[in-house]
């Protein structure tokens, strides 16, 4: 076993790898940017070297710096993580040229999955059940486009270096092509530095199925179960189980030997992921090797019992698998979900921000929480926008589940806007509970997930106006027991007015759709009232705990909610699902300087990556404008009406803040 390692990485990974060399006795070494000297992995390792500037480009991709580092040291392997140099070729070469071990494939496993066409030209001659598509190296667009056109639409565009869901699209019909195939050559480029693409049959209903695999430098290798990432948004997982719903026991093993021998297939040694589309009749196909460890690899070691990480240390040291294929079992079920900083009302975009408040649920034996920040860090426009995974355990899938809604209903993160609660819907979302998976699963379930049907809104309203009211009373009454005289009527928590109802009335904010509410206090039973709202009238019955704790009667509908709230927002979670609403403020008459023209703004921080158009051009409505990229994904910016567009305030490289006006656009009359 090393005596020391480095970490080329940061955030959650670096920590999560730190935490098992730790346990077994070795020292780490990380390595960090300008914009992490004071992250949670560089106060968890026992040294640390300064690496570069905050951008990705200047600091953790510059591999000569890493080597330096660890030379430096004295570290005798370098852990890669995943992303950034994880499956870099030239990198794994210069660690081998300079005597360092990487913790990892060797770096013709790397080469050979590091392209998709390649790798599929593998898989194929390895009897790996291939999608049909067109992986050849002739990238001019006719050939591609009529590949596309021969198989028949929908068709998907991949980045034969890429990874994530970067440097993919989707292609519907013929006429969205071009336009496809150019966004997913630049984003390829500014990702990966390589716009080689290849083209596949796009399966409209398929499950994302993936194989933990694990190779020893003695010809033994291994899987070790499967898991279901068909929950996705933007081609980045969201929510992943394991083992996968419903998987059979003949389907398991089969995908499991074709995953090996995919691996054999390159001499693979260490951690490896083959992902397959698994079709509803049971066909699978190969989509492509991750040569790494992968994000939601803590599934898999909740469901087999063993650390992922210790294995990889453990077999790039010299040693032999800890365990036999027959050794190997399934145990229970585990579910893990990612925390974004990001806004899922808002086409998911990533946001920025300091952690000003967090608390995640408390760790057990069934309850884990993987993260690299803590209360007061930021999240900044460097990096992806991953808080922490949380993964939990129980021993079926329903048990599972259940421990995921209620550690999700405890998460507290204030600062910044998260998709927690839209976790917490999807988990609790019928079609999720009864695994209804594929895919589109997000896009095909939206209103059951988002809750934006009316009935969902007569529901939710007066459980937030309840709140409100409760809330507000309790911070009246807690102040009135400070004040000299708590018998004056100005310090009564039930609306006093002088011959007057005791009435409130406000507007509510919620799923961006304002309600006015009016909230009457019947005398003869304090915690009774009567509540108006949706052109409706209700009557409801509650009381707070602890200000997080909401007991509610509405309408003689009984429930127990958790509460939380962070500057004008409130979470409000039920066991059915979670609504976020802001008490709307007051009009001052400030005018819409879009009403007639002005500019169109930045909707997060990022970097300006190209003008679609010319300045002075005229467009018509929904017509793309520019391109900005923020933690890793491109943002189109698109014309709000006809017009023209007079000037771009920002060029292609620039730094943009969120809010910044980006063009002078002038509408047409």
């Amino acid at each position: 076993m090393f005596n020391k390692i480095l970490i080329a990485n940061r955030g959650e990974i670096a920590c999560r790898v730190i935490r098992t060399a730790r346990k077994l006795g070795v020292r780490t070494v990380a390595v960090y940017s300008d914009a992490d000297e004071n992250a949670m992995h560089v106060a968890m390792a026992d040294e640390a070297v300064h690496i570069g500037g905050p951008a990705s480009r200047d600091s953790y991709l510059v591999f000569e710096r890493v080597i330096e580092a660890a030379k430096q040291t004295g570290a005798e392997a370098i852990h890669p993580g995943y992303g950034f140099l994880s499956e870099n070729a030239d990198f794994c070469n210069a660690c081998k040229e300079n005597n360092i071990v990487f913790i990892g494939p060797p770096v013709g496993a790397i080469e050979a999955m590091g392209s998709k066409s390649a790798a599929k030209n593998i898989m194929g001659e390895a009897d790996v059940p291939l999608v049909p598509g067109y992986h050849g190296e002739d990238q001019s667009r006719d050939i591609i486009k009529k590949a596309a056109d021969d198989m028949g639409y929908p068709v998907l565009l991949k980045a034969a270096a890429g990874g994530g869901g970067k440097g993919m699209r989707q292609v519907w019909k013929e006429e969205e092509f071009d336009e496809a195939l150019a966004a997913a050559k630049r984003e390829a480029i500014n990702g990966f530095g390589d716009d080689t693409m290849l083209v596949e049959k796009y399966l409209t209903q398929p499950r994302h199925v993936e194989i933990q695999v694990f190779c020893d430098q003695h010809g033994n290798a291994v899987y070790l179960f499967e898991r279901d990432c068909s929950v996705q948004r933007r081609h980045q997982k969201v929510i992943e189980e394991a083992p996968a719903p419903g998987m059979t026991k003949e389907i398991r093993e089969a995908m499991g030997q074709a995953a090996i021998r995919a691996a054999q297939a390159i001499d693979y040694e260490g951690a490896g992921t083959v992902e397959f589309l698994l079709d509803k009749d049971g066909s699978f196909y190969f989509m492509e090797m991750n040569t790494r460890l992968q994000v939601e690899h803590p599934v898999t070691e909740y469901i087999s019992g063993q650390d992922l990480v210790e294995w990889q240390l453990r077999v790039a040291s010299g040693e032999k698998l800890p365990l036999t294929q027959d050794q190997l079992q399934i145990n229970g079920h585990a579910f893990e979900a990612r925390v974004y900083a990001e806004d899922p009302d808002n086409d998911f975009l990533p946001v920025t921000g300091t952690l000003s408040f967090l608390q995640p649920p408390v760790e057990s034996e069934n309850v884990r929480v993987d993260t690299g920040v803590r209360q007061g860090d930021e999240v900044s426009i460097y990096y992806d926008p991953m808080i922490a995974k949380l993964i939990v355990w129980d021993e079926d899938r329903d048990k599972a589940l259940s421990r995921l809604t209620k550690a999700l209903s405890e998460y507290r993160i204030s600062g910044m806007t998260t998709n927690l609660d839209f976790l917490y819907n999807l988990a609790n979302s019928k079609p999720f509970r009864e695994a209804d998976l594929d895919t589109g699963f997000i896009e095909k379930h939206n209103d059951a997930i988002f809750h934006s049907g009316e009935q969902e809104v007569a529901r939710d309203l007066p459980l937030a106006a309840l709140y409100l009211v409760l809330y507000r009373e309790q911070i009246a009454s807690q102040k009135a027991s400070l004040s000299p005289d708590r018998h004056s009527p100005w310090n009564t928590t039930s609306a006093w007015r002088l011959n007057e109802q005791h009435i409130q009335e406000f507007s509510l904010i919620l799923r961006d759709q304002e309600y006015p509410v009016k909230v009457e206090q019947l005398t003869a039973e304090p915690t009774r009232y009567s509540i108006t709202c949706n052109n409706k009238t209700i009557d409801a019955q509650g009381v707070l705990i602890d200000k997080s704790t909401l007991r509610s009667n509405i309408d003689g509908y009984q429930v127990n909610a958790t509460v939380t709230h962070h500057d004008d927002l409130f979470s409000v979670y039920t066991p059915d699902n979670a609504l976020t609403f802001s008490v709307a403020k007051p009009d001052l008459g400030d005018l819409d300087m879009d009403a007639s023209g002005g500019g169109l703004t930045a909707p997060m921080n990022g970097t300006m990556v190209t003008h679609l158009v010319e300045a002075g051009a005229g467009v018509k409505k929904d017509d793309a404008l520019c391109v900005m990229e923020a933690m890793k994904m491109e943002h189109t910016i698109v014309a709000p009406a006809d017009g023209v567009v007079k000037a771009f305030y920002y060029q292609p490289g620039e730094l943009v803040d969120g809010g910044a006006e980006l063009l002078d656009f002038e509408r047409n009359n």
